[in-house]
């Protein structure tokens, strides 16, 4: 699209901003993205993935570096301080809508 050789080092974020797709390609990340967790979290069929979202699996992490977890992300695009918050504002499903809708 840009004649960027795979050679050259340029950064996920650089490219869309290159492009000037930004804007558009993280809308098109974040909402399905926060959609699909407030799917999870709403139903009692996803009990085990609620509760490895929610970070609450027993054991022992692994050393090294910690990548960015998704419910952290979703956290910090909808302005949503914990955990618990997001899972409550799951369950009334046209609140989660609007909050969807008007993701930034």
């Amino acid at each position: 699209m840009l004649r960027i050789s795979w050679i050259q080092k340029v950064s996920n974020e650089k490219f869309p901003k290159r492009v000037g797709m930004m804007k558009k390609l993280m809308q098109n990340i974040k909402q399905p993205k926060v959609e699909c967790l407030g799917h999870v979290l709403r139903h009692d069929r996803y009990h085990l993935l609620q509760l490895i979202i929610m970070g609450k699996i027993q054991g022992k992490r692994h050393v090294g570096r910690r990548k960015k977890s998704w419910l952290r992300n979703v956290r910090e695009w909808t302005g949503i301080t914990t955990a618990e918050e997001l899972l409550h504002l799951a369950q009334d499903e046209t609140r989660f809508r609007k909050l969807t809708a008007n993701l930034q």
